[in-house]
């Protein structure tokens, strides 16, 4: 199991269409985000691990609608954080926001690359099914 929600950072709103969450376990910062997410796991074509100074990061590669989605949000959002969740696996604590990255400018290409609030341990099984979801998908011809 392999849950990703991508969501961008919004304005409080009494409608019920944002919420706060809670980022980062070891200096917690609270974000405001719109709940309609960007993207989930269904919009994923491949997942890896990267590595990095320091550690490692995620990248994440996108069909063609929700890469369109990522680059329009974040052309008209920067100084704005987008908000990352994963879940990966049955238990509601093998989930958390992972990450906030400021967005600094266009993302364009289909691909979102981030440090994770998480263990390599903890990231290569939920990239690892990220992967298998989005081959049954090519497989099964399914778009999300």
């Amino acid at each position: 199991m392999a849950l990703l929600r991508v969501h961008v950072e919004s304005e409080t709103s009494a409608a019920g269409s944002t919420r706060t969450i809670s980022v980062l376990r070891s200096q917690p910062v609270a974000v405001n985000i719109a709940t309609d997410p960007i993207f989930t796991e269904a919009d994923v074509l491949a997942a890896r691990l990267l590595d990095a100074p320091g550690g490692f990061s995620v990248e994440v590669k996108v069909e063609d609608a929700a890469s369109w989605r990522l680059e329009q949000c974040t052309a008209i959002n920067p100084g704005k954080h987008l908000a990352i969740f994963a879940q990966w696996g049955e238990q509601p604590a093998d989930g958390r926001w992972l990450a906030a990255p400021l967005i600094v400018r266009r993302l364009a290409g289909g691909a979102l690359v981030f440090t994770a609030d998480a263990s390599r341990a903890e990231m290569e099984p939920w990239v690892k099914a990220l992967n298998e979801a989005a081959r049954k998908r090519a497989e099964q011809n399914i778009k999300p």
